[in-house]
């Protein structure tokens, strides 16, 4: 089962573009109970994409859409 930040994280970055300074500074933490930018990165559930512009953005990968689905579905 998904945590529920996890599901959160990603329902957010599916939401809409996010640049990867708009993530840092929504999700990025010190604290090692709530690191979901970490795990997310660490299980392979976003990717970096260098839009346009050198944007750099932050995007679900197909793992990622996957476990969002999953998650929402069993809600």
């Amino acid at each position: 089962m998904t945590p529920l930040i996890m599901v959160q994280f990603l329902a957010w970055v599916a939401e809409c573009p996010r640049s990867y300074a708009e993530t840092m500074e929504a999700w990025r933490t010190s604290c090692p109970r709530l690191s979901v930018w970490e795990d997310a990165n660490l299980d392979g559930l976003v990717w970096l994409d260098a839009g346009a512009g050198g944007r750099t953005l932050v995007r679900l990968s197909a793992r990622g859409e996957a476990v969002l689905s999953a998650a929402t579905a069993a809600a």
